[in-house]
């Protein structure tokens, strides 16, 4: 297991190679649906939340349940 260490928008982040990342999605006031899990990669996990479009009414969110503050990105149309 190896520990790894990168920057999201200005935080600092510590992840190993055998964390989950779920990019999720949702609408209006729903709950979130996992639309992509990524193990070990930062980046590829914000490529593919980078990559999903979102019309209005929906929403989207890069998830950890492992970390503390699990959500690492938001965004809502």
């Amino acid at each position: 297991m190896e520990i790894i260490n990168a920057t999201l928008n200005g935080s600092k982040i510590a992840f190993t190679s055998e964390t989950i990342f779920h990019v999720q999605i949702g609408r209006g006031r729903g709950s979130y649906k996992t639309a992509y899990t990524i193990k070990g990669s930062l980046g590829q996990a914000v490529w593919h939340y980078n990559c999903v479009n979102i019309g209005r009414g929906y929403k989207k969110r890069l998830f950890v349940p492992a970390f503390n503050k699990p959500i690492l990105a938001r965004q809502f149309s």
